[in-house]
């Protein structure tokens, strides 16, 4: 007997459940509102032998316009708890709680550490699938372990260490599997209420700090909100730029003597060797300035920052590809570079 609380929708639309506001719907559409129920989900999913996409805010994933088959399950655990040791704490999170809304708590109770990944949407289960980062900071610098359910062998894992997960830049060994689904995650932060150092310049600027300070993380979260505002990243329902997936391309990593002799084109060295380029610049010096409408106006570059495709209102997931695919080809024939796209497409590619 099933103590799923939430009832199945059928052919439920799944665009009001990204923020792309894209995408068909799903056979079978269902809430999880614990760890235990979406557990009992995802072993009916495949005990079915049916396809199962799981969704938390939808805020990395582009959907189809013509849906997908079988179950889309929609995890709304929430809620997180808090241990102290000595100058850290251990901060343990439900996969469905809201990501910013964890951000906001932990700092307004005086932790710091999650301040630079302040205004990123989405839930706190799919954070680890991405490694999200921003301003200087990644979800590896502060995660200590997951608990997850194997879908292979069909039994939850609980505290599986950082070190197994494959964090990398903007990826994981989630990424692009479905064979595990977090089911909580685990955080070390200060109990002191001070940041991160504060690595990225431009926050460095914003805050009047030297790169490398660290400051109160309650003044680095405000900063770093109002510098995601400007660049249209920090949802608004009354906002089409905000309407897309925050980045839509990573920062392309190349062979340090791969990257084109450009004048003034952005790098910083990642490990021997190695230097990652501004995706942003990229765009801009192949000749797409923000704004670009895409096919028939109906989807485009946000007109506060180029890294993000937005839908103008009545989009279609064709319309923001074949606009995706125009910026990467644009790209690569001006500085023979090749973008990655940052989301999950599912049912569609680019």
């Amino acid at each position: 007997m099933s103590t799923v609380s939430s009832p199945v929708l059928t052919g439920a639309a799944l665009a009001p459940h990204t923020t792309l506001r894209l995408g068909g719907p799903a056979d079978r559409l269902v809430e999880a509102r614990s760890a235990d129920e979406i557990v009992e989900v995802v072993r009916a999913a495949d005990a079915a032998r049916e396809p199962l996409l799981v969704l938390g805010g939808g805020s990395n994933v582009g959907v189809a316009d013509e849906g997908v088959s079988g179950t889309a399950l929609l995890v709304r655990s929430a809620g997180y708890r808090v241990a102290r040791l000595d100058d850290e704490v251990l901060v343990t999170v439900e996969a469905g709680e809201d990501w910013d809304a964890l951000v906001a708590g932990t700092t307004d109770a005086g932790l710091g550490g999650l301040e630079c990944l302040s205004g990123i949407p989405g839930s706190t289960g799919a954070t680890p699938v991405q490694n999200v980062g921003a301003y200087g900071v990644e979800l590896a610098d502060l995660l200590v372990d997951v608990d997850l359910y194997d879908r292979r062998a069909g039994v939850v894992r609980a505290h599986v260490p950082a070190a197994a997960l494959g964090l990398a830049y903007r990826t994981s060994v989630f990424k692009h599997r479905d064979d595990a689904v977090v089911l909580r995650v685990r955080f070390r932060l200060r109990a002191d209420g001070i940041s991160a150092p504060i690595r990225y310049p431009e926050l460095a600027s914003a805050l009047g700090v030297t790169p490398g300070a660290t400051v109160p993380a309650g003044a680095a979260r405000e900063a770093v909100l109002a510098l995601r505002r400007g660049k249209g990243m920090v949802l608004d329902a009354a906002d089409h730029d905000t309407w897309s997936v925050g980045s839509f391309f990573t920062n392309p990593v190349l062979p340090a003597a791969g990257v084109p002799d450009v004048p003034g084109l952005p790098r910083w060295p990642v490990g021997p060797d190695r230097a990652k380029l501004s995706a942003a610049w990229l765009i801009e010096n192949a000749g797409f300035r923000r704004g670009r409408l895409g096919p028939g106006g109906r989807v485009g570059l946000s007109g506060k920052h180029v890294l993000a495709l937005s839908n103008r209102g009545g989009g279609t997931a064709h319309d923001l590809l074949q606009l995706a695919a125009e910026v990467r080809d644009g790209v690569r024939a001006r500085f023979d570079v090749q973008l990655t796209a940052e989301p999950v497409l599912v049912g569609c590619a680019l």
